[in-house]
């Protein structure tokens, strides 16, 4: 028998941000296309990096590649309004780290849509895997949540 997802409360997220659906996000059925999902999670997990002091998307040595992305959803998200992206830290690899990230309309106490998002860290000349440097291990550390 297989699990079916639930949506998640905001507890299960130690980090919040906030983004602001955009005109163009609404697909022809009057809600947030599915494409734009992943960039709301892309934008989530970069937003802290970069925040953080953990990645120089222009000049650092080492980048992150997506190689894995789910989105399970639940409730409808469309402009105009709000998105809270809950951020965790699921799992910390030698070279890679799995997201999981939670989108909550405003106010909400559930996930309308949630899914998880793997970077692989990356010499940014060879693109061969790397350790994870120790600026992103101390950025990551406090996402991190027990197994």
């Amino acid at each position: 028998m297989s699990h079916r997802p639930q949506p998640l409360p905001r507890s299960h997220y130690p980090r919040f941000d906030s983004i602001t659906t955009r005109w163009m996000d609404n697909d022809v059925y009057g809600h947030v296309n599915n494409v734009v999902y992943y960039s709301f999670f892309d934008t989530a997990v970069n937003r802290w990096l970069i925040d953080a002091g953990a990645l120089d998307m222009h000049a650092g040595e080492v980048i992150g590649l997506v190689v894995e992305t789910q989105c399970h959803y639940f409730a409808p998200l469309a402009f105009p309004q709000r998105v809270d992206a809950g951020l965790r830290v699921a799992r910390l690899g030698r070279s890679s780290v799995r997201y999981e990230v939670g989108l909550f309309a405003e106010g909400e106490p559930t996930t309308a849509a949630a899914g998880h998002f793997v970077h692989v860290y990356v010499d940014r000349a060879t693109r061969r895997p790397v350790a994870l440097p120790p600026a992103l291990l101390a950025a990551l550390q406090p996402l991190a949540v027990p197994a």
